[in-house]
């Protein structure tokens, strides 16, 4: 069901979110400062690109630069990439069709406002389920 889902995605949104996210991350590369947050878009990007059956986890080692690093990104990226979402959440879940669509968009708001500190895993891996090694799901 996650593959059906992520390839409806992928043609409703996924593939301008990503565009958005790419853009974001090659301009934020441009400095050397910049480079880290360019990471994290490049990230987040392939998170929307093909989102289903991944979740977005804290990072225990996360600290105070992690902190001021998000205000930053806030500041230059995040509201953008945030108001992205908003848009093409609202707008997918005018259809019946799209509202599973939408509420997955939303979800991806937090970790697009901020994103450092977190880690982008499988679900499975998040849940404490054991996946063996090398099982490519369904």
């Amino acid at each position: 069901m996650k593959t059906i889902l992520n390839v409806i995605w992928l043609v409703l949104c996924g593939f301008w979110m990503f565009l958005g996210y790419l853009l974001a991350g090659v301009l934020l590369c441009v400095t050397v400062i910049g480079i880290p947050f360019g990471l994290a878009a490049f990230r987040i990007g392939v998170y929307a690109l093909w989102p289903f059956g991944k979740t977005v986890v804290d990072r225990r080692d996360a600290g105070a630069p992690s902190c001021v690093g998000n205000v930053l990104w806030l500041v230059l990226a995040g509201w953008w990439l945030a108001l992205g979402h908003i848009t093409t959440g609202i707008a997918l879940c005018l259809t019946i069709i799209g509202i599973p669509l939408g509420i997955a968009n939303f979800k991806l708001i937090p970790v697009s406002l901020l994103p450092l500190g977190k880690e982008i895993v499988s679900t499975d891996r998040a849940t404490g389920v054991h996946v063996p090694q090398g099982y490519q799901g369904q």
